[in-house]
């Protein structure tokens, strides 16, 4: 782990989509802004701080895609879903074949952002179930990371079109592990 622990965060409140630089702060290991600033750090602070700890670790993304929202709850009660047979997963670092069998854990969300923290931080290492590349909250989004910002986007890229391929799939009738009735089954449409 670097010491001090030092990341570059998204300030609470800021459009993700127009960020500049002055809607960024350094935070050390605990979430404290290390300068004197205006500025909150994002309220999931506490998740970036304990991923960014991790060996290997430079860059944590968190995306809030419909895809990624849509599976986490489908998929909940089975506590994460299975992802298997896409070329896609190769985008994934360490993954070399199409055939690799990646879980992807849900967990609750929760306002207690130190608490699910800890939650997460004690998932890795889950025998038969390892936390390896990224995470779904409940009805929030995604979390990936990467040694740096371009392997974590590469993650968040690879994660979002796989979430949408197993969703369209799903609608059609092709469920892959499906925990019960698929929310996407099309409707009859009555003839008239």
């Amino acid at each position: 782990m670097r010491e001090p622990l030092r990341l570059l965060i998204t300030a609470s409140g800021k459009d993700k989509g127009r960020l500049t630089c002055d809607d960024l702060l350094l935070i050390d290991s605990e979430g404290r802004p290390v300068e004197a600033t205006a500025l909150r750090p994002s309220a999931e602070t506490a998740l970036h701080t304990m991923l960014a700890r991790r060996q290997g670790v430079g860059a944590v993304l968190h995306t809030h895609s419909v895809w990624a929202t849509i599976l986490s709850e489908h998929h909940a009660p089975a506590g994460g879903l299975v992802i298997e047979g896409y070329e896609m997963l190769k985008g994934l670092a360490g993954v070399a074949t199409h055939e690799h069998r990646l879980w992807v854990p849900i967990f609750p969300n929760s306002q207690d952002i130190p608490a699910l923290a800890r939650d997460v931080a004690g998932s890795f290492g889950t025998p038969g179930r390892p936390l390896s590349h990224g995470f779904l909250i409940r009805g929030h989004g995604l979390y990936t990371w990467g040694r740096d910002v371009d392997e974590a986007r590469r993650h968040v890229e690879a994660f979002e079109f796989l979430f949408e391929t197993v969703g369209h799939r799903r609608g059609r009738g092709q469920g892959l592990g499906r925990t019960g009735p698929s929310p996407f089954r099309p409707r009859a449409i009555p003839r008239r």
